[in-house]
């Protein structure tokens, strides 16, 4: 497998840095005055500064919820994610969609939830049983 790398917008790099390495461990790589490279699960996430970032806000209907387009995240194991979703409403983040059970019963059963960074990228952090079911019709 390879790793990902993402660029994403950001308005504060130090705000960014400390969400990040406080709520999931991440670890800093290369840094320059505007952008900041990030491990985040073994992939890249490079956070670049701007003065002009607009938060997209187009959403589509999944499974009765309202979800934000443009989002990342990981696919954790169930026990991970069940222990960061503890971790991260113990430190107050907000959680855009509370940790659930999505497509019960159907092909490609999950457990998901969804929260935002301090500059509103939005992140889905999910699981399934069987890694087989991830593109599973």
């Amino acid at each position: 497998m390879f790793p990902f790398h993402l660029a994403m917008p950001v308005t504060d790099l130090t705000e960014t840095m400390d969400f990040y390495t406080q709520n999931f461990e991440c670890t800093l790589g290369r840094q320059a005055e505007r952008w900041v490279d990030v491990n985040f699960y073994g992939h890249q996430l490079s956070f670049h500064l701007t003065d002009q970032y607009s938060e997209p806000r187009a959403i589509n209907p999944v499974d009765g919820d309202s979800i934000r387009i443009l989002h990342y995240g990981v696919i954790l194991d169930k026990i991970t994610w069940q222990s960061l979703s503890v971790h991260l409403a113990k430190s107050g983040v907000h959680f855009v969609l509370n940790p659930k059970i999505r497509f019960a019963g159907e092909a490609g059963e999950q457990g998901t939830f969804f929260i935002n960074d301090p500059s509103g990228n939005t992140l889905e952090f999910k699981y399934f049983d069987d890694k087989r079911d991830i593109f599973k019709r």
